[in-house]
C-alpha cells in the first residue's frame, strides 16, 4: 500500500522553494489519488533549456518509495537522454539505482540536472546523441528552438490574449475560461473554443 503521509510531506517538501529550485508537484489533473502526479521543473540556467518549463507525468505504484516513481516528460525537449517521440527518459535513479532513501524532490533535481549535463554516450534518443556527439552547435541550436517552441509561455500578457480571442469572436468569459484551463496557452485556447 502507498505510503500517503510520506507521499504528502514530499509534496510539501517539493513545493515549499519552489521559486528557489524551480521544481514543484502537484496531483495530476484528474486530482484523484496521491498515485498520479505532476511535477514541472524549469530549466537551467546557461543551457538551451533556460526560460523553459518542463512537465513531467509521474505514476507511483503500491511499493513507492521501495520502487522508483515512473516519471515521463509530458513536454517535448530535445535531449538525448530523453525521447523526443514520447519523453521516455534514460536517468540510472528512475531504474536499478532507486534508493527509498531518494524522493520525488532528488528524482526531479536529478532531472533538472540531466538537462544540464547531456550524457550522449547513454542516449534514449539516437538521433538526437549522434547530433549532440558530431554537431554540437545544431544539437544546441535545436534544443533552444524546442524550448521555445514547446516548453516557454508566451510573453504577452493575458489581458492582450484576451482580446485577441474576442476579436475572432469569442465572448470574453469563454476565452478566459479556455485560457485559464490551459494555463494560459494562446494557440491550445483557440484550439478550445474552435472545437466547442
Amino acid at each position: 500500500m502507498l505510503d500517503a503521509a510520506r507521499v504528502q510531506k514530499e509534496l510539501v517538501e517539493c513545493n515549499k522553494d519552489c521559486h528557489i529550485s524551480g521544481i514543484s508537484v502537484d496531483l495530476h489533473r484528474d486530482g484523484s489519488s496521491l498515485y498520479h502526479l505532476t511535477g514541472t521543473i524549469s530549466g537551467p540556467l546557461d543551457t538551451p533549456y533556460e526560460g523553459g518549463a518542463f512537465e513531467i507525468d509521474i505514476v507511483l505504484s503500491e511499493s513507492y518509495p521501495f520502487q522508483p516513481p515512473k516519471m515521463q516528460f509530458k513536454t517535448k525537449v530535445w535531449h538525448p537522454n530523453i525521447s523526443s517521440q514520447n519523453g521516455a527518459i534514460c536517468l540510472d535513479i528512475l531504474k536499478d539505482q532507486w534508493s527509498p532513501a531518494l524522493t520525488l524532490k532528488t528524482a526531479l533535481l536529478s532531472l533538472q540536472a540531466l538537462l544540464s549535463a547531456p550524457a550522449p554516450n547513454d542516449p534514449q534518443d539516437a538521433v538526437v546523441a549522434k547530433q549532440c556527439l558530431n554537431d554540437h552547435t545544431t544539437f544546441v541550436a535545436t534544443a533552444r528552438y524546442w524550448t521555445e517552441a514547446f516548453a516557454m509561455r508566451t510573453t504577452v500578457g493575458t489581458e492582450e490574449k484576451v482580446k485577441k480571442l474576442m476579436e475572432m469572436g469569442f465572448p470574453e468569459n469563454l476565452v478566459r475560461s479556455a485560457l485559464e484551463n490551459v494555463k494560459g496557452d494562446e494557440n491550445m485556447a483557440l484550439e478550445k473554443l474552435c472545437s466547442g
